[in-house]
């Protein structure tokens, strides 16, 4: 276990906003066209949560990740295989899962969300891998997308 920094460096928050963004456009392309906000899953199928590890996520979902980030506030891993590519971020505390996704929004698109994890990847691959690893689906809208409100009575 890595000793606690009281302040971050400048290379590892780059480390972890390059890791957003390209975790963001990985799924950028999948976004609710809606909008939508964050929900919760429709079924309880999924299993208990995954602990968070990528590695042991990773073997959970049948890959070995590629690891591309190891910084204090994050780790992220790749996985590819015939079935698509996904990526797998995690938290050493809850408030950097937060706050990765309230940046993350700004992109839209769909994630899996376990405690301190966060997959990313198409919306039907993320229901398979839900299946194997626990968590709870939520759409993020992206700041682009029209707000959706509801009509107004006619005068």
């Amino acid at each position: 276990m890595t000793a606690h920094r009281p302040h971050t460096t400048r290379s590892t928050l780059l480390l972890a906003v390059l890791a957003l963004a390209s975790a963001a456009m990985t799924t950028a392309c999948s976004a609710d066209e809606k909008g939508a906000r964050p929900t919760a899953p429709r079924t309880s199928e999924a299993p208990a949560a995954a602990p968070a590890n990528i590695e042991k996520i990773a073997a959970l979902t049948g890959c070995e990740a590629d690891i591309r980030t190891d910084a204090d506030e994050l780790r992220e891993g790749v996985c590819v295989t015939v079935r698509g590519s996904w990526t797998v971020t995690t938290f050493p505390e809850e408030k950097f899962k937060q706050t990765w996704l309230e940046s993350a929004a700004m992109y839209g698109g769909t994630y899996l969300v376990g405690p301190r994890w966060a997959i990313g990847g198409k919306p039907e691959l993320l229901a398979q891998l839900r299946t194997k690893v626990g968590g709870n689906l939520q759409k993020l809208r992206d700041m682009n997308a029209p707000l959706v409100t509801p009509a107004s009575p006619a005068p």
